[in-house]
């Protein structure tokens, strides 16, 4: 329990940024989750599209620093690597 008035709001902040980064982490693990599935079926189509969403996804939680920036970037090229290998292997 906080002693202080400042202790106080400081807990607030960061049970509110707790909430907002475990949602914006959960929507950038569910799309990593659906561009899995999409590679692991080899449907291109439908690989470059979630990676699309993924990427948008990433780069959001990045920019809000949920995630660290070069943290995005290496999953982001991870995406396009593997991306990249299901297309040649066709």
């Amino acid at each position: 329990m906080p002693h202080c008035k400042q202790a106080a709001k400081r807990l607030r902040q960061s049970e509110k940024r707790k909430v907002l980064n475990r949602a914006r982490m959960s929507a950038v693990n569910t799309h990593l989750k659906r561009v899995s599935t999409a590679i692991g079926a080899k449907n291109v189509d439908a690989a470059k599209e979630e990676i699309r969403l993924a990427i948008k996804k990433i780069d959001k939680a990045a920019k809000k620093h949920t995630i660290h920036k070069n943290t995005a970037a290496r999953r982001k090229s991870l995406l396009a690597r593997q991306l990249a290998a299901i297309t040649a292997a066709k």
